[in-house]
C-alpha cells in the first residue's frame, strides 16, 4: 500500500520507519539529523520552506512534508 505525502510524492507503507512532527519548537538533535541528511543529499523536501510539518523517514531518504503527521498516520492506518 501507499501513502500520499504531499506534493505529487507517493511513497510504498513498507519503506516508512517513522513519522515525526517538526511543528516548531523543533529540537536542536532533529535538526542536526536534518542538516546532515540534507548535506548528504537524502533529504527531499516537498514543502516550501517554513511550511514543513512532518519529516518522514524511510529506508534510504527523509522527507519533509507540508502534511501534518497527524493526517499521514491516519492515511497509513487507512491503507
Amino acid at each position: 500500500m501507499y501513502v500520499h505525502l504531499g506534493n505529487n510524492y507517493i511513497i510504498s507503507f513498507s519503506d516508512i520507519i517513522a513519522i515525526l512532527n517538526i511543528e516548531p519548537p523543533i529540537s536542536h538533535d532533529l535538526k542536526d539529523v536534518i542538516d546532515m541528511a540534507r548535506i548528504e543529499r537524502c533529504l527531499v523536501s516537498i514543502s516550501e520552506k517554513g511550511k514543513e510539518k512532518s519529516l518522514v523517514i524511510c529506508n534510504d531518504k527523509l522527507y519533509l512534508s507540508p502534511i501534518s503527521s497527524n493526517t499521514l498516520f491516519k492515511r497509513a492506518a487507512n491503507r
